[in-house]
């Protein structure tokens, strides 16, 4: 295998897990200062100006944060629990197209660690994994609020993995493909799939609130009546993996999102673009484009969080399977006899 290759796959590998690990970070400072916003105060201002160094405070604080192993717990299950939330958090990240080939030289050199003919398929089966950290942390701990919040975890996350599977297949009998870049490549401009599946993108939203584990679906969180879910055993850095797990898993999905129905880094003009800025350039002109949809849904993520109340368990079973199932399989009906019509006429 050609070296140059590998070298040039390890440098998008380290560059996108840097930007992850950054963007995990600065959440919890954007998290505080939206709550604080949305709730007339203003967060964090002590740590540097405006509070911008608080991220690295906390970091600082969770590393030097004595570590503590329950007696009664599966000790190593109880250690290898939030690094495989953190793992599988991150290595979704490798099949999402962060822009355009980039021409360096003579050598043109993409913007995507591994373009995969079953990219969704991946994705899908990365974010199944993800609940595994979930549910060996609960259970480990040997708490019961813990492995409470890890049955809920659970039971959540299969219950809304299949409204977003069913919400993709009405996008797949349009794209007729499984590969991401594909996906991306048919947006081009403003040719977005949002505007041929508005239901779908919303169905895949609200799942996308159910599997992060975030409010109005922090069930498995839900302090009100079990401590703090299944890391309440958890301290130090042990605790801080899974805090950055649940930020990755939001970057995640918002990048997702962006990319299966927002154009991922398509935008208007972009042909223009491209001759103006050239072909080294206007790549990274399109992946900032990518970052600022990014950036606009995870602050919907955390403008939903500070504005609507958790739902009863109850309440959320039944919207997952009497009413988000219902609407993914009327979307899909929708969609193959509008196809079907289209290419009989």
């Amino acid at each position: 295998m050609d070296t140059g290759f590998i070298i040039e796959k390890f440098i998008l590998v380290a560059v996108i897990f840097g930007i992850s690990l950054v963007v995990a970070m600065y959440s919890t400072y954007a998290e505080r200062k939206v709550a604080a916003y949305l709730q007339d105060r203003l967060g964090p201002d002590r740590a540097g100006p405006f509070g911008i160094l608080q991220p690295l405070a906390d970091g600082v604080k969770m590393f030097m944060k004595e570590e503590i192993i329950p007696a009664s717990s599966s000790k190593w299950l109880f250690i290898i629990g939030p690094g495989l939330a953190l793992l599988c958090a991150c290595i979704g990240t490798a099949v999402i197209p962060w822009g355009s080939p980039m021409v360096i030289g003579d050598k043109v050199v993409p913007l995507q660690v591994a373009d995969i003919n079953v990219g969704v398929l991946y994705i899908f089966g990365v974010v199944s994994l993800g609940v595994y950290g979930v549910m060996i942390g609960g259970w480990a701990s040997n708490n019961k609020y813990s492995l409470l919040s890890a049955i809920r975890a659970a039971s959540q996350n299969i219950s809304y993995e299949i409204a977003m599977g069913l919400s993709i297949i009405a996008l797949l009998l349009m794209t007729n493909t499984l590969s991401l870049k594909t996906i991306v490549e048919q947006q081009h401009g403003l040719n977005w799939n949002v505007w041929y599946q508005p239901l779908g993108f919303l169905i895949f939203m609200v799942c996308s609130f159910a599997e992060t584990n975030r409010a109005p679906f922090d069930l498995p969180e839900c302090e009100t009546e079990l401590i703090g879910g299944y890391h309440t055993e958890y301290s130090s850095m042990k605790l801080g993996f899974y805090l950055f797990a649940e930020y990755i898993n939001m970057f995640v999905s918002s990048a997702v999102m962006a990319t299966l129905y927002f154009g991922g880094y398509n935008y208007p003009g972009m042909d223009s673009m491209a001759v103006w800025l050239g072909p080294t350039w206007a790549p990274l002109f399109g992946t900032a484009v990518f970052f600022g949809k990014i950036v606009f849904f995870i602050f919907f993520f955390m403008w939903v969080r500070w504005t609507i109340p958790r739902f009863r368990y109850d309440q959320l079973m039944n919207l997952g399977w009497k009413g988000l199932i219902p609407l993914a399989i009327a979307n899909i009906i929708i969609t193959g006899v509008v196809i079907a019509i289209i290419e009989k006429f």
